[in-house]
């Protein structure tokens, strides 16, 4: 599965999905982007799956409709230490997550 990190989560978290493909937003040259854009360049690019800790973009983007999905992690922080603890919830969506779809983690 393809996977954009938001531009907010470290990029070494990008290391915790072994058989996905995972890139930073900045590795995709989509940093700087907000919200709706940033969603269509991922979209336009071939990611599959958003990872973000921005609480907002559920609430500010329609996802109804889009080839992509969101995945929201609640988290005390965005360091590396306090999202690895999450990375098993986020795995076992992987599998089951649609275009479209909006999952927490918390």
């Amino acid at each position: 599965m393809r996977i954009l990190l938001d531009e907010c989560l470290p990029n070494q978290l990008r290391h915790q999905f072994p058989g996905h493909d995972v890139h930073s937003s900045q590795w995709a040259g989509l940093a700087g982007l907000k919200n709706g854009a940033l969603l269509r360049a991922a979209e336009l690019a071939g990611y599959e799956v958003f990872l973000t800790v921005d609480k907002g973009i559920p609430h500010q983007n329609r996802m109804e409709g889009r080839t992509i999905a969101l995945i929201c992690v609640r988290a005390m922080s965005n360091d590396l230490d306090d999202l690895i603890p999450k990375v098993g919830e986020i795995l076992s969506i992987l599998p089951e997550i649609k275009a479209g779809d909006v999952r927490f983690v918390s």
